[in-house]
C-alpha cells in the first residue's frame, strides 16, 4: 500500500469546494476544484447532483467552463445542473459528456483565457480519464481527478497497462503538487505516482502467485490476495484483480 503523504498546500489560484458525499470510495467526498481564470472560474468536476453543493460552487463567481476529469457520477452528475445555474459550457474527453463546446484533446490548452492549463490524457481509472496541468509560473500543479487520489490507490476500471503508462507520464512531471478528486492535496505527483506504480506491480505479482497456486477466478484470487476485506471494498478489489489478470494475459 502506498504511504499516505502529508497534505500539501492548495495553490492560490485554486479553491476547494468539497461535496457532501463521503464514503469508502469517495473518502471525505468529491473535490470540486475552482480554478481562477481572469475574472471568472473554471470548475473541475462539479460533483454529484446535490443542489446545496452546486449552489455553493456557482456562488463563487462567473463560471466560464466546467471540466469533467471522467464520467463517474460522483464527479459529473452535477454538470447539467451547474450549466443551468451558470450558463457555462461543459467539456470532457468523451464527446458525449460535452454541452455547449467540444471535447478535450490530449496536449491541448484549455480554451479559457487567463488559465495556463493543458490536458493530459491519463486512461486507466476509466478510459476517458484526464488530468489538467496548470503551468502557473509561481505555483504550477496538476489536477488529477481519480487518476491519483489524495491517499490510497484508485480503482482501475480501464486497462491496467494503460494506467501504468499514465502513472509513468505523471511521475515524469517531477515534484509538482497534485489536486486530487478525493482526499488531501498531494505534495509531489512524482512521489505519489512512483508509489502507486510499485503498489500495482506488487499486486500483479500477488495475483500471479495466486493463479499459480490454483486460483481459477477473480473471486478466488480476491480471497487469497485480500484477506479480511471489508464488504464495501469487494467490488473495487474484483475490478483491480480482473485488470491484473488481463494484464498478465497481455491484454
Amino acid at each position: 500500500m502506498p504511504v499516505e503523504p502529508a497534505a500539501g498546500v492548495v495553490p492560490g489560484w485554486a479553491t476547494l469546494v468539497r461535496a457532501p458525499n463521503p464514503g469508502p470510495m469517495t473518502l471525505e467526498g468529491t473535490n470540486t476544484w475552482l480554478l481562477r481564470a481572469g475574472d471568472g472560474l473554471v470548475v473541475v468536476d462539479p460533483g454529484p447532483a446535490d443542489e446545496a453543493h452546486l449552489g455553493r460552487v456557482a456562488a463563487h463567481g462567473p463560471v466560464l467552463l466546467a471540466v469533467l476529469t471522467h464520467a463517474h457520477a460522483d464527479h459529473a452528475e452535477g454538470a447539467a445542473r451547474l450549466r443551468e445555474l451558470t450558463g457555462c459550457p461543459v467539456t470532457a474527453y468523451a464527446a458525449g459528456l460535452c454541452a455547449g463546446t467540444g471535447p478535450l484533446a490530449d496536449g491541448a490548452a484549455l480554451p479559457v483565457p487567463g488559465l495556463p492549463a493543458r490536458v493530459l490524457a491519463t486512461p486507466g481509472h476509466t478510459e476517458d480519464s484526464v488530468c489538467l496541468l496548470v503551468d502557473d509560473p509561481a505555483a504550477p500543479a496538476i489536477v488529477t481527478g481519480d487518476t491519483v487520489l489524495g491517499r490510497g490507490p484508485t480503482v482501475v476500471e480501464g486497462r491496467l497497462g494503460a494506467y501504468l503508462g499514465s502513472l509513468e507520464r505523471l511521475r515524469a512531471l517531477g515534484g509538482l503538487p497534485a489536486l486530487p478528486g478525493h482526499g488531501p492535496v498531494v505534495p509531489s505527483i512524482a512521489d505519489a505516482a512512483g508509489q502507486l506504480l510499485q503498489h500495482r506491480m506488487d499486486r500483479v505479482e500477488q495475483v500471479r502467485a495466486a493463479l499459480a497456486a490454483g486460483a481459477a477466478t477473480a473471486e478466488d484470487v480476491v480471497q487469497q490476495v485480500y484477506p479480511g476485506l471489508a464488504p464495501g471494498l469487494r467490488r473495487a478489489a474484483l475490478h483491480s484483480t480482473r485488470g491484473a489478470m488481463a494484464y498478465l494475459r497481455g491484454q
